[in-house]
Formats: structure tokens, sequence, C-alpha cells
């Protein structure tokens, strides 16, 4: 009788043994679970540069995650740019406000329903007011009048600022080059002017090809909603400055 007993407490502690045994190893797993996750998630934060999380807090959209086949290429993060400098550094990924994000979203789908071929390359969208100010600063032999000619003032802030503007062109994926819009992104001059196309096409400065590639870009940002401006065929915004400021805080 007295061996039973023993067996049997013997036979419990065993059981209650291999029952904290697993509870250990249980927790074990799970805390490895949350390292591991908390490890991605740290990770993830530090390949994401501090300019884009900033963006991201203030609820500004990067556009490839709502449409893959839009193409970036920020002239400001390369030196192919008028200042011939990199200002935007590691921000590579366009940026904008979620209702500006959604328009570019259906340009780009005006685009292809009607050119299958042809893809909307963005090359400035979302700017932080830091990178205005080094802008401004690196045209600082101009005169401030006449230097708005190029950059808005920071003391203004430019729509881009709100992230409610975008520069882009139109890319022909089958010949894989942009069209020809009769000049470079942010060349400065006439030939530039939307206003002035018909002008310069009588003068032969610009050729029907370089106008009709145009018109391709503006029917396609204007049937989203998107704005023209009057002195640059690149650049189109989603509301007005006095609207962007009501609505949105400035990108810092």
């Amino acid at each position: 009788m007295f061996s039973n007993r023993v067996l049997f407490s013997y036979i419990l502690l065993l059981g209650v043994w291999a029952c904290q045994t697993k509870k250990a190893a249980d927790k074990k797993k799970t805390d490895s679970v949350v390292t591991k996750k908390d490890s991605v998630v740290a990770l993830r934060q530090s390949i994401v540069p501090e300019v884009e999380q900033r963006m991201i807090k203030q609820g500004l959209v990067d556009i490839q995650t709502l449409d893959s086949t839009i193409m970036v290429e920020l002239k400001y993060s390369t030196t192919d740019n008028f200042v011939k400098t990199d200002v935007y550094g590691d921000l590579t990924r366009a940026y904008l406000q979620s209702k500006p994000a959604e328009m570019l979203v259906k340009a780009s789908k005006a685009l292809q329903e009607k050119y299958p071929d042809y893809r909307l390359l963005v090359y400035d969208a979302a700017r932080p007011l830091t990178v205005q100010h080094t802008l401004w600063n690196l045209l600082d032999s101009i005169p401030p009048k006449k230097r708005e000619d190029f950059v808005a003032s920071p003391a203004i802030a430019s729509i881009h600022n709100f992230g409610s503007a975008v520069d882009l062109t139109v890319y022909d994926n089958v010949n894989k080059k942009p069209l020809d819009m009769g000049t470079k992104y942010d060349f400065f001059g006439d030939l530039a002017y939307p206003r002035l196309e018909y002008k310069m096409l009588k003068e032969g400065k610009l050729n029907k090809e370089q106008v009709a590639n145009r018109i391709v870009l503006r029917e396609a940002m204007i049937k989203s909603g998107y704005m023209r401006i009057e002195s640059e065929w690149w650049h189109f915004n989603a509301i007005s400055r006095a609207k962007a400021k009501r609505l949105y805080k400035i990108v810092e």
C-alpha cells in the first residue's frame, strides 16, 4: 500500500513537472515570436528614411502603394535638376496627401485606358519645407523677386510643401523612355509654358508631336481633377494653395 502511494505521488510530480515545462516552453516560444516581430518592426523603421516616417505620420501616402504602375524618379534626389544638386538625400519615393494620391491613381487609369503602353512618371511630389529652404538658398545669387521665377519662397510655401502638387511626365513603356515634351523637366522659359504652346508651334520652336504629347498628359490629369499651371507643362495642383493651407499641415 505504501509503495502504491509513493508511485502515485511520483506520477503526480511528473505530471506537474511536465505541465510547468510545457508552460515555460510556450512562454519562451511566445517571447521569441514577440521579439522577432519587434525586430521586424524595428528593421522596417530603420529602412524607411526619417523624412518618409514624418510624412507617413502626417497621413501622406506612398503613391506606388496605391498604383504600382506609376513610375517614380525624384529628380531632386539626383543631380539631374536645375540646381545640379541632390537635395532630397534618402527620399526617393513619392508621397502625396491621400486625396491627391487617389486623384493621381485615377489619372494613371485614365491614361492607360486610352494608351495601354503609357505610364505616368513622377519627378516630384510632396516636398519638405526644409528642402524648399535649401532650393531657395542655392539660388542666393539671384534677387529674391527674380528667384521666385524658379522656386516658391519658403515664406509663402509651395503647394508641393503641402503634399498636394505633383510634377510628372508620360513614359512610353514600349520604347522605354519618356515622351518628348519639347523641353526637359524644370526648363525655365517660354518653351515650357502651356499658354505659349501654339505660339511656339507656329514659330517652329515646338513641333506637333511635342504639343500632342503634352495634351496626352494634361487630359489624363485634368480628367482626374488636377489643375494645370501656365508656366510649367509638368506641374499640376490637386487644390489651390489657400485650400491646401486650410486642409493640411505643411510637410516639414
